[in-house]
């Protein structure tokens, strides 16, 4: 007894949640999903306004992932140059400041270009939002750990996810009623509908990111928190990054120079879409070649290529490329989906309800992968298990119906949660196995979409936001496993990843646009992307087993 009691004595205290702080952190996270769920209605409108095709209609993803990507590379480029973390010489509350007055003059520019800039600088002001995201989200995931004892950092991150997906839910009504006035507008009103009634909306947006980065600067509460620095240099690494950057630049500067010269309601001529979308699958096929490449390279000689050397990274880069591509492609082109007659032929005005129950399916996903972090019993998990997933969707119904949207064609979506309860537990809460089992029930699910129509094709197809739910911090987890002192560019190199939902929308929309496959057969793009997930859950168990780590005993994380 005297031994236990000692033990516990010369135990390490466990250091407290900085509430407040995570109180006012928990703002970004929020911003995050608002802006990209929002999006989704935002397509649609864009497409009619401006007489776009669906591979147009995609760029404002490809604008607003694409900076996620280049501003972590640019990051990973200067710190290379510099030889330390710059990040952690700002310090993560810096570096979250500075991310928000980026997105602030991306708002601020979003205003001048709905009036005098048009469908391009909508673009460019999207990006820079992104730019500023791409900075918040470098700092606010760790910062979020930091925030009190490393062993309940899961708990945290939980919440941030929570708090994301809730964002995502709510952020396509709020879109709607900027754009329409009302979510439950007519065909008349989508006619009448300018891109003037988006500057209120973003004149607020603006105005939250210059408070919350005053906020976040002379707030008490929050500690500029840094790392030790611990920066690796990997030269073949970046300069293997800069070339598919170079890459993706030429595919799209061809793609875009097609465009040249065209009236806005001309369409082009179907050999030139084709040759465009040949174009895009040649960029997809060098970007996957040259890693697969470059770890393999690594493997002979791993010097210059950093956190690179590990296949289980090489392999989650593309797994995180894929995940956050299916994510974005499958709700960004379901308001084209939706418009034909066999799946109901909604209109921009009536796509709202869809896209947030889309959304809110990654929130009940989340939620309810965040039960086990507070320890319940076994049977008290058991129960709550069933019970979180229903509480969020009312949570779904209930903004809905609060915004005045017809939400009768969706309730019965409650029976597809109970696959996604079914695959909880399924998956043991073991981050190879959730993955493998919820990348193949994406692949089921869209081919149910792509075999049949009406609402067992939309139930299908919005229930990969199910699937998706849980897949980043499964991924996450098990690619950074075993990279030791790597870890941290392991990590930065995941979050350049998000480029996936820059390049893989744009290449659903160009395929969208051939006459021959169409809207509804370009969803043979989030099957390939889920199958990939498949197979990435399992090829990465006989990888770390080869390196003696136990993947059995990994615990994901969250997004």
């Amino acid at each position: 007894m005297a031994t236990v009691e000692t033990n516990k004595l010369n135990a390490p205290a466990k250091i407290p949640t900085n509430t407040g702080a995570l109180s006012t952190l928990v703002i970004v996270f929020f911003f995050w999903g608002f802006i990209a769920a929002g999006n989704g209605i935002f397509i649609p409108f864009c497409k009619h306004y401006f007489h776009l095709d669906q591979f147009q209609s995609q760029l404002i993803d490809f604008a607003f992932y694409g900076a996620y990507y280049i501003g972590a590379l640019a990051l990973f480029v200067a710190s290379a140059v510099k030889n330390r973390d710059i990040m952690n010489h700002w310090g993560m509350k810096t570096g979250i400041v500075y991310g928000l007055l980026i997105s602030a003059a991306g708002a601020l520019l979003m205003l001048l270009s709905f009036n005098f800039g048009g469908f391009s600088g909508i673009l460019v002001s999207l990006f820079i939002v992104g730019l500023g995201f791409s900075l918040q989200q470098t700092s606010a995931n760790p910062f979020a750990i930091a925030l009190g004892d490393p062993s309940t950092g899961a708990h945290r991150l939980n919440l941030t996810g929570g708090v994301n997906s809730f964002g995502t839910t709510i952020g396509p009504v709020i879109m709607a009623l900027a754009l329409f006035g009302k979510a439950s507008a007519s065909d008349t009103d989508i006619a009448n509908a300018t891109i003037t009634s988006m500057n209120s909306l973003y004149i607020v947006v603006g105005v939250l990111f210059i408070l919350s980065a005053i906020l976040f600067q002379f707030s008490k509460k929050l500690p500029n928190v840094k790392e030790e620095d611990s920066f690796e240099p990997a030269p073949k690494a970046m300069w293997l990054l800069i070339f598919i950057t170079l890459v993706m630049a030429v595919v799209f500067g061809l793609i875009f120079a097609s465009y040249r010269g065209l009236e806005a309601s001309q369409k082009l001529p179907t050999a030139v879409s084709e040759r465009n979308m040949w174009l895009l699958v040649a960029g997809l096929v060098i970007m996957i070649v040259s890693f697969f490449g470059a770890n393999a390279s690594a493997q002979k000689n791993a010097t210059g290529w950093g956190a690179m050397r590990y296949p289980q990274l090489v392999l989650g880069m593309l797994a995180i490329f894929m995940y956050v591509g299916v994510e974005v492609t499958i709700q960004s082109n379901l308001g084209e989906l939706l418009k034909l007659p066999e799946f109901g032929g909604y209109s921009e005005t009536k796509i709202a309800p869809f896209i947030s129950v889309y959304w809110g399916s990654l929130m009940i996903g989340r939620w309810a992968g965040a039960i086990t972090v507070f320890n319940p019993t076994r049977s008290m998990r058991t129960l709550l298990f069933i019970i979180v997933p229903y509480v969020a969707f009312g949570v779904v119904i209930a903004a809905n119906l609060i915004a005045g949207n017809d939400f009768t064609p969706l309730y019965a979506y409650a029976g597809v949660i109970l696959f996604q309860i079914g695959g909880f537990f399924l998956g043991k809460e073991k981050p190879a196995e959730t993955l493998m089992i919820f990348g193949s029930l994406g692949v089921v699910a869209m081919l149910i979409g792509l075999f049949t129509t009406g609402q067992v094709a939309i139930y299908a197809f919005l229930s990969g936001g199910l699937f998706c739910s849980i897949m980043w911090p499964s991924i996450f987890s098990l690619a950074i496993a075993g990279l030791g002192k790597y870890t941290a560019q392991g990590s930065a190199f995941l979050i350049m990843m998000i480029l996936g939902g820059a390049i893989i929308p744009p290449l659903q929309g160009k395929l969208a646009d051939l006459p021959a496959i169409g809207i509804h057969y370009s969803y043979w793009i989030p099957v390939l992307c889920f199958a990939y997930l498949a197979f990435y859950a399992v090829r990465v168990k006989s990888v770390l087993k080869s390196q003696g780590i136990d993947y059995s005993a990994i615990e994901g994380g969250s997004h």
